[in-house]
């Protein structure tokens, strides 16, 4: 697999981002959004991290040319939250994180909503009385 790469040509050399980077700081910038319950990683990821091994840019997709770059990200929202007001709190956080570490212009920012999160109800713990 060929691994793709930004690359810009400065004073003094070049700088080249590989496409996975801008993907794990679309990820990191992206789970820190409040309402974001999880990246949705389909099989593969689901499968990776059964394994022990975390990937940061689960549910991340990124298309990065010279100079611009494009985004998707496929994510897990909490229940009972305004799905378009995290959505877009996502794309800016994104954008910000990316344009600011990386230097390249986020021209699109895609928000696939592939789940909803119910919050974990805890389950009394029952002692069983032991009789002697």
């Amino acid at each position: 697999m060929v691994e793709q790469v930004s690359e810009m040509q400065g004073e003094i050399g070049a700088v080249r981002i590989a496409n996975e980077v801008v993907a794990i700081v679309a990820g990191l910038a992206a789970t820190e959004v409040p309402g974001i319950s999880a990246m949705s990683g389909g099989l593969a990821g689901g499968i990776a991290e059964r394994l022990g091994r975390k990937n940061l840019s689960k549910g991340v997709k990124v298309e990065v040319g010279e100079k611009e770059t494009a985004v998707d990200l496929y994510v897990i929202v909490d229940y009972g939250i305004r799905i378009p007001d995290v959505a877009t709190q996502a794309q800016t956080s994104v954008q910000r994180a990316i344009e600011t570490m990386t230097g390249l212009k986020v021209v699109e920012v895609n928000v696939h909503v592939q789940g909803v999160a119910f919050a974990k109800e805890e389950e009394p713990v029952e002692e069983e009385a032991r009789v002697r």
